[in-house]
């Protein structure tokens, strides 16, 4: 069975989610309505009409409903400004009622019948007071959700340290899995100043070459092994996995040396297979 499918996202760059198109003619930049747990949405279509054979989500997949009106914008401006009356009255309730909590965004649906408050916290938050009380404030069906840090900062954005707009509320569609292992790889200072991201955890880019480094390190002599060069025989004290270069160290004296850097097609050395280098 073929079923059509097209990509929305609810936000410029933010993650795309899959639609029914019901039958309606939509572009890339077309600004829509569509149906969602939560209500219905403004959202932005970023991909073309797909074919997908036997698509296994068949059964769930909800409509665009249509193209957004000037009134559906309209409200979405207010809606807005809404979110952020509704955001500062939980933050005052929270300090109110004492709750470890902090308040990140307040999301009104299109029809203001439904509204998701995001907060973060290091503890688990009772937060049923918190509940009534903005119920009985805004008259509409309160949620409150518990967030990472990570959806905190993609929520937020801001600058990194490469003085970019952060990559996940630019254009990142899901997470990056990162490990200190890739740190390594690249060369990078374990200092949590140096890999961390704005959320406090590892960053994401730390992924977006690292598949080069492991290509290049596979070609490139061990740091502390002997080396054949034009010169003679030297060590080897520091591989530039970007260039391709290695740095070799040649001893004159007793307490001298001199270190000189060669293209990697400059250089004999013998290749340690894994296996030997673990034993």
């Amino acid at each position: 069975m073929q079923v059509e499918i097209i990509d929305i996202s609810y936000t410029d760059g933010g993650k795309p989610y899959s639609f029914s198109p019901n039958n309606l003619k939509l572009k890339i930049g077309d600004t829509v309505v569509v149906d969602t747990a939560r209500g219905n949405e403004l959202g932005h279509v970023c991909s073309n009409v797909k074919v997908v054979e036997n698509y296994q989500y068949a059964d769930q997949l909800k409509k665009v409903l249509r193209l957004a009106t000037e009134k559906d914008l309209q409200i979405k401006a207010e809606n807005l400004l809404k979110e952020k009356q509704i955001k500062q009255k939980t933050e005052e309730l929270a300090l109110k009622l004492n709750l470890d909590m902090k308040v990140t965004s307040a999301e009104l649906n299109l029809e203001r019948t439904k509204v998701v408050i995001n907060f973060t916290s290091d503890n688990r938050v009772d937060f049923r007071e918190l509940v009534k009380e903005l119920a009985s404030t805004f008259k509409i069906r309160i949620e409150l959700k518990q967030i990472g840090s990570r959806i905190e900062t993609q929520l937020i954005g801001g600058l990194g340290p490469c003085g970019r707009q952060i990559c996940c509320n630019l254009f990142l569609k899901e997470f990056e899995h990162s490990t200190i292992k890739m740190a390594k790889n690249q060369g990078i200072s374990l200092n949590p100043t140096k890999i961390n991201g704005l959320c406090g955890r590892l960053k994401c880019c730390l992924a977006y070459e690292n598949s080069h480094y492991l290509e290049t390190i596979e070609k490139m002599p061990k740091v502390g092994s002997v080396v054949e060069t034009k010169r003679g025989k030297g060590q080897v004290v520091y591989n530039n996995l970007l260039n391709s270069t290695v740095q070799v160290k040649f001893c004159l004296g007793e307490d001298s040396f001199e270190i000189e850097e060669y293209e990697l097609n400059e250089i004999k050395f013998k290749k340690v297979d894994k296996e030997d280098d673990v034993k």
